[in-house]
């Protein structure tokens, strides 16, 4: 399992050692162990070189794609699913179509028009998203899921009711819908 945090849209400075968006993400940690007790799970968390998406260059996915060959290199070819917040959600869903991604969670992602969805064909997808979100759009992650469907993706949208991007309210739903989503995922993917 591989967590990727948020970030900013521009910003070549490394994030600091200790950065929100990244303790956000690790209070998932508690739940997904549970979860996924009992099963031969690695969790592993990206920490990026720089804090924003910037543009073309797309920072977070770069970080993301080093992870996921640094993860064949160093425990061989094992199924992942890919769990990402804000910006860590658009990476997410970039890197779906790398050859290890089996499924990708993306809670509050940030889904810009014209995002691509080829990647996602065959990928099981789910999309988090509170309705109380004011920094990503919930109505552009569903636009987004709609055209990944059509690209052959398996999709599903969980709406959020009184969720924030923060993920702070309701937070117990947030931790336990993502959890019972990544252990449904992986053991797919071990059956499979």
């Amino acid at each position: 399992m591989l967590v990727l945090h948020g970030g900013r849209s521009e910003g070549l400075e490394a994030p600091p050692p200790w950065n929100l968006p990244g303790a956000r993400m690790r209070l998932f940690f508690p739940s997904l162990a549970r979860a996924t007790a009992g099963q031969s799970v690695l969790l592993c968390r990206v920490r990026y070189r720089c804090r924003g998406w910037n543009g073309e260059r797309e920072d977070a996915s770069r970080d993301a794609r080093w992870a996921l060959g640094e993860l064949a290199r160093t425990v061989g070819e094992l199924p992942v699913v890919v769990v990402g917040h804000s910006m860590g959600g658009r990476a997410a869903l970039r890197v779906a179509g790398e050859p290890a991604v089996r499924g990708v969670v993306a809670l509050a992602p940030w889904c810009p028009e014209g995002e691509p969805v080829g990647q996602l064909a065959g990928r099981r997808v789910v999309v988090l998203h509170g309705d109380r979100d004011r920094v990503t759009d919930p109505e552009a992650s569903r636009r987004l899921l709609i055209r990944a469907r059509q690209a052959g993706a398996e999709t599903r949208f969980v709406p959020m009711r009184g969720g924030d991007h923060a993920m702070l309210r309701r937070r117990s739903d947030w931790h336990r819908t993502v959890a019972e989503e990544v252990a449904g995922m992986l053991g797919d993917a071990a059956s499979g």
